[in-house]
């Protein structure tokens, strides 16, 4: 059970240091995929394929040492599926052993674990009855539209839900004067992944880790507020701090940074990467090593033990490394 008040920086020991220079270079080239940790394999892809209507791409089973060294479990042995909406993908991942803890019944969209995609949809009506008929669980009260006031999010509708193992997700729709192009279209329901949107505590902080150290560009800012974003976020009176960051390609990472409430509750400082509340951003990077050296210099609690040599069909090995960012959400970055 995750607890309130215990603060992950309370786990800041070996491999942890303050915030150094701003990175020479851009470091992240790409963002991958995001990885969500499932508690049964096959409800989840029920649900992702059937309902959300991903592809399957590959479904494996994975263990070994170097599986273990990468996500500090020991004893891991995994089963990870690769799913496809539009350009974008997702892994579901689940840990065949060791299991890890449920997500607290009592989540909140402002607890700093709180990590969702955004699922650009062509009809959001269509879409949240669709969810309905599949009985999915609410987040949101209901669809919302953000209102004119806010020029920056004006027209945009939206809607959270969860999966089956309570993991949040939204349906986003884009007015034509916001989003890109290809959100537009209108040959199927569900369009593919916009960015994925974790709660930080402090936007400097953040982004003096994925903007200054990793090279994220810096694409959106908002302040959201009002009767709309509390019935979205189902937290009374919540107002955000929203600001979104892309590399040369893939979603983008959306900051939210609650100014009101602040009682959101820290991730636990023994947060573990086969706990269902685990989400990981992929970030490819063209030297692991050199990321591994910056996050290693920063504010960054280790998930790996060391750089990991993934077994790779196709080049072979493939390295990776995983890291916390100060709020405790998991980036792993791979050299492919």
């Amino acid at each position: 059970m995750i607890r309130a008040g215990r603060l992950l920086a309370a786990a800041i020991v070996a491999g942890v240091l303050a915030y150094g220079p701003v990175a020479s270079a851009q470091l992240v080239k790409a963002v991958d995929t995001v990885g969500i940790t499932v508690g049964d394999m096959d409800r989840a892809l029920a649900f992702y394929s059937g309902v959300l209507t991903f592809k399957v791409v590959s479904d494996e089973e994975v263990v070994g040492p170097e599986w273990e060294r990468l996500t500090g479990v020991s004893g891991a042995r995994l089963r990870i599926a690769r799913l496809q909406l539009g350009s974008e993908a997702v892994e579901l991942i689940q840990y065949l052993t060791p299991s890890g803890r449920p997500i607290p019944a009592d989540s909140r969209s402002n607890d700093r674990w709180f990590q969702h995609i955004a699922i650009i949809v062509s009809d959001m009506d269509r879409a949240y009855a669709l969810l309905r008929q599949n009985k999915v669980r609410y987040a949101s009260t209901e669809p919302q539209t953000l209102p004119s006031w806010n020029p920056k999010a004006a027209g945009i509708r939206a809607f959270y839900f969860k999966d089956p193992d309570g993991n949040p997700l939204e349906i986003l729709q884009f007015p034509p004067s916001k989003g890109q192009p290809r959100w537009q279209a209108k040959q199927h329901l569900f369009l593919g992944i916009d960015h994925t949107a974790i709660v930080v505590g402090d936007t400097a902080a953040s982004l003096a880790l994925y903007r200054d150290r990793l090279g994220l560009q810096v694409v959106g800012e908002s302040e959201n507020y009002g009767p709309e974003q509390a019935r979205l976020n189902n937290v009374v009176g919540a107002h955000l701090r929203i600001t979104t960051l892309r590399a040369a390609s893939g979603p983008g990472i959306e900051f939210l940074e609650y100014l009101a409430p602040a009682d959101g509750r820290p991730a636990p400082i023994d947060t573990r990467a086969n706990d269902l509340w685990h989400e990981q951003v992929g970030l490819v990077t063209a030297d692991v090593v050199a990321a591994a050296d910056a996050l290693r210099q920063a504010r960054s609690t280790l998930v790996s033990s060391g750089i990991a040599a993934i077994p790779d069909e196709a080049a072979g090995t493939r390295r990776e490394f995983m890291i916390r960012d100060p709020d405790g959400h998991a980036l792993l970055l791979t050299e492919p």
